[in-house]
């Protein structure tokens, strides 16, 4: 019950942080952890999940920058 807890009051404070962010900032948090997460799940398929997390999370930042990038310059933002 209290891993459950504090799971949701980090995803609370999560959800509540961006509020006041860019859309650049929110598109490559937002990549940085959809990165870590599928990382860490090949990676503990492959036996490493906290290397698999962080290049992920790397991936998954640059990723989203470079989303937001392609969103900014034809125009749809």
């Amino acid at each position: 019950m209290t891993k459950k807890l504090a799971l949701l009051l980090v995803l609370a404070m999560f959800l509540g942080g961006c509020a006041g962010m860019s859309y650049t900032e929110q598109r490559t948090l937002s990549g940085g952890a959809i990165g870590a997460a599928s990382g860490a799940a090949i990676g503990a398929i492959a036996g490493e999940a906290a290397v698999g997390a962080g290049i992920g999370a790397g991936a998954g930042l640059l990723g989203g920058y470079l989303y937001d990038r392609y969103e900014k310059y034809h125009g749809r933002d």
